[in-house]
């Protein structure tokens, strides 16, 4: 029976994911950039159009403002979560951990609904804080930048909390036990020997968690309530309401740009094949 190439054997095995990725994820961002480029004529005037307009400068300075301040709440939120259940929640760590991943069983779209629930005029929060006698009139928790920023937090926590509890149990504790035997206090410790060998882990859920906030849609329109337009919503508009396909194929283009120019700039200051690829 003829054996079969090294090299044929390889390509015979990639090329069905391969075709998957190019007919699913290559093709379609290549109908974007074409009908960018070519809708409603020829030429670069959807970009022209990007360029000198206000709202979309202001749609992307939120984006990326939501982005950034999301990420930061994530990495505090999630170093504590990620912290406590590697070093101090032994016999719980099943359920702490069943507990992180339990929101990507119930939708997004569920899960900002429960949030406009909780912050409405009528919400559970104004209800118990009136009720305690510490306002006297309903807060404004929803339909601005702290409603979406809350909501934002609580559906993108788990994408920090994981690859930072990945890299954690990695940490051998010895290192942290020989510090403390040389007479290093418990922070000093923490600072100067854990703490590096974690950074791993938190430049993976930052970076995570950043580039998928840059193109969420579902919680900031139903949070935002058309009054925080990042820059996805900015494209539904564009297309759905105005039928207007060029500038928001325009538009995605310039977020997909932005979206690699930032992994870029990342890849100049942390090395991303060992951060997001070989976490231990």
């Amino acid at each position: 029976m003829p054996r079969v190439n090294e090299k044929v054997s390889y390509w015979m095995l990639v090329l069905p994911a391969l075709s998957i990725m190019v007919c699913f994820y290559i093709l379609p961002v290549l109908g974007i950039w074409e009908i960018a480029f070519t809708e409603p004529k020829a030429g670069v005037g959807n970009f022209v159009k990007m360029a000198g307009s206000n709202a979309v400068r202001t749609s992307f300075v939120i984006t990326f403002r939501v982005a950034a301040i999301t990420t930061v709440g994530c990495l505090i939120l999630g170093y504590i979560v990620a912290y406590a259940i590697s070093n101090f929640a032994s016999r719980l760590t099943p359920l702490m951990v069943a507990l992180v991943i339990l929101p990507f069983w119930v939708s997004v779209l569920i899960r900002s609904f429960s949030w406009i629930v909780l912050l409405g005029r009528s919400g559970l929060v104004n209800d118990a804080l009136m009720h305690a006698e510490l306002i006297e009139r309903p807060l404004r928790l929803m339909h601005n930048e702290l409603g979406v920023l809350i909501a934002m937090i609580h559906v993108m926590l788990p994408f920090a909390v994981l690859p930072m509890l990945t890299n954690m149990r990695g940490i051998s504790g010895i290192y942290v036990q020989a510090a403390r035997s040389l007479g290093a206090s418990e922070w000093t410790s923490f600072r100067q020997v854990y703490f590096p060998q974690t950074l791993p882990g938190v430049l993976s859920g930052a970076l995570l968690v950043f580039v998928l906030s840059l193109g969420f849609f579902v919680t900031p329109a139903l949070l935002g309530g058309g009054r925080v337009l990042m820059i996805s919503e900015y494209i539904t508009y564009q297309i759905q309401e105005f039928l207007n396909w060029g500038l928001g194929s325009a538009l995605s283009v310039a977020l997909l740009v932005a979206t690699a120019l930032v992994l870029l700039i990342s890849a100049r200051f942390v090395n991303l094949r060992a951060t997001l690829l070989e976490r231990k």
